[in-house]
């Protein structure tokens, strides 16, 4: 079992295109779901686990993302990556990020999701099955039928010694990407400087017969848009309601 990473990757630096008009005067970032920020859903998610530092990358009105946070207290303590003058997708993001990361495991998160735990606190569950010996990265996947708001073809199958494969060629999968991932820098050596997408370092990994998958047990909810958005807010009403 390994200890919970201290640090995480949090990808707040995105357009938020599919948001809008939500986004249209505030990052994807500050999109309220349940009557808090995305970024506070993740950064407490983060805190409960027991994560000391997170990374938040910015770009799109990143001066109000920075304001935001200035009037967070308590952990964890957030330490900025500046994506102003270039937008790094994903995967550049990270390696933008690597030196503020460290060499140690990390969580790498997007900002447009919220979850609920299952059995046990999700990001504590994927700590305690990360194997940095045969794993470059541990992607929570969710299966579909506990996906509110997804309505795609989904993106892997589940092997039974918890191996991830991709989808293509085949029409539909069961599991997707739950948008929480664990990597080490090591991952991400000698991949390209500039913007590009985890999918790349996932395909090396694939490569490698070492990209792995943890089957979320709780609820996952897509809010990058806005009818998932729409769909997240009545689930967590209703959750609410079930639970008053």
């Amino acid at each position: 079992m390994s200890a919970v990473p201290q640090r995480a990757m949090v990808l707040c630096a995105g357009l938020g295109l599919r948001l809008l008009p939500l986004t249209k005067d505030r990052p994807k970032a500050l999109v309220e779901v349940g009557g808090k920020a995305l970024i506070d859903w993740t950064l407490d998610a983060l805190a409960a686990a027991g994560v000391a530092e997170a990374i938040v990358n910015h770009h799109y009105l990143g001066d109000r993302l920075l304001a935001h946070l200035a009037n967070r207290k308590g952990s964890p303590e957030v330490t900025l990556s500046d994506e102003t003058e270039l937008l790094m997708d994903t995967g550049g993001g990270v390696v933008k990020a690597l030196p503020l990361l460290g060499d140690g495991p990390f969580f790498i998160i997007n900002a447009d999701v919220v979850w609920t735990d299952g059995t046990l606190d999700t990001l504590r569950r994927m700590a305690a099955a990360w194997e940095p010996e045969r794993m470059d990265a541990l992607l929570l996947v969710a299966p579909k039928e506990r996906a509110v708001g997804f309505g795609g073809p989904g993106d892997f199958f589940l092997e039974s010694d918890n191996r991830l494969r991709r989808r293509k060629p085949a029409p539909e999968a069961p599991m997707i990407y739950a948008s929480i991932q664990i990597a080490t820098a090591a991952a991400f050596k000698d991949a390209t400087e500039g913007p590009f997408s985890n999918n790349v370092i996932w395909d090396r990994a694939l490569s490698r017969d070492r990209l792995f998958g943890i089957a979320h047990d709780g609820w996952w909810l897509d809010s990058g848009t806005v009818d998932g958005r729409d769909k997240a807010e009545a689930f967590l009403r209703e959750l609410c309601h079930s639970e008053a």
